[in-house]
C-alpha cells in the first residue's frame, strides 16, 4: 500500500500549510499531508477547494516566467476564448486544443497546474492543434480573467450551480470567455465568483457530470455556433447597407 500523498510544503509527519482560494477569505491553515491534492472545505468560509501547499504558488510563478505561449496560425477566429484552470490530464488538455481549433476559438488561456505544450501527451490528442491555436499561460486564473475583461471578454463558467443556465438556452456574450476547471473539483469558487454567467449541460442518465474535455466541446460548439451566426449577420448587414 502506498503512503500518504505528499507535495512540496509538507512531509509525512508534518502538517502542510494551505490557503483558501477565495478572494473574500484567503485564510491560511494547516492540514495533514495526506489531504494534499484532495477536495476539502475552508474552515473559515466553507468554500470547496483543492488543497495545495502555499509553496506551490512560487513554483507556478516560476513556470509562468519561463513559458512563452503560442501565437497560433490559420484563419480568422471568433471572439471566443477559453480559460482552462487546473486541468490535470495532459490528454484532456490536448483534446481541448483540438476542439478549440475546430470551434474557431481565438485563444486558450491555461492557468494553475494545467499542462502546456510542448508535451507528447498533449500532441497525441491535439494532433497538431496546439501549433495553430494561440495560447498563453498564467499562474493565477484571476489575473488572467482580469486581463480578458480588459480586452472586453465576459467570463462564462461551465459548472452546475444554482444559478446556471442550460447550455442550449444561454445568451452568449458577444465576446465570450468560456471557463472550465479541474476534472474532479470543477471550476473553483473564486472563478465562479468572477464569472458573470454560469452554464450547465443537462444530464439525463445516472452520472451527474462529463469528462472535462467532452463538456468543453459541447459548450464551445454551442457558443461558436451563436457567435459565428452573429458574425455572419453583421457581415450581411454591412454589405446590404
Amino acid at each position: 500500500m502506498s503512503g500518504p500523498r505528499v507535495n512540496a510544503g509538507g512531509s509525512a509527519d508534518r502538517p502542510a500549510l494551505v490557503r483558501c482560494p477565495s478572494e473574500r477569505c484567503g485564510r491560511q491553515f494547516r492540514i495533514l499531508p495526506e489531504w494534499l491534492g484532495r477536495n476539502l472545505y475552508c474552515p473559515a468560509c466553507g468554500v470547496r477547494m483543492t488543497a495545495r501547499p502555499v509553496s506551490a504558488g512560487a513554483a507556478l510563478r516560476e513556470r509562468e516566467r519561463s513559458v512563452t505561449g503560442g501565437a497560433g496560425d490559420g484563419p480568422a477566429r471568433l471572439p471566443l476564448v477559453a480559460l482552462v484552470d487546473n486541468v490535470r490530464s495532459l490528454w484532456n488538455v490536448g483534446s481541448i486544443f483540438r476542439t478549440a481549433d475546430a470551434c474557431g476559438i481565438r485563444e486558450l488561456v491555461l492557468t494553475g497546474i494545467t499542462g502546456c505544450p510542448p508535451r507528447p501527451e498533449i500532441t497525441k490528442t491535439a494532433l497538431g492543434a496546439e501549433r495553430v491555436v494561440a495560447w498563453s499561460y498564467h499562474a493565477e486564473p484571476l489575473e488572467a480573467i482580469e486581463r480578458l475583461r480588459v480586452e472586453g471578454y465576459t467570463p462564462v463558467a461551465l459548472e452546475t450551480t444554482e444559478r446556471a443556465v442550460g447550455v442550449e438556452a444561454v445568451r452568449w456574450p458577444s465576446r465570450t470567455c468560456l471557463v472550465v476547471g479541474n476534472e474532479v473539483s470543477g471550476v473553483s469558487s473564486a472563478l465562479l465568483e468572477a464569472s458573470r454567467l454560469h452554464v450547465r449541460i443537462p444530464m439525463r442518465g445516472v452520472k451527474n457530470s462529463l469528462n472535462v474535455a467532452v463538456a468543453f466541446g459541447i459548450a464551445a460548439a454551442q457558443a461558436a455556433a451563436v457567435l459565428a451566426a452573429a458574425a455572419c449577420r453583421d457581415r450581411h448587414g454591412g454589405d446590404s447597407g
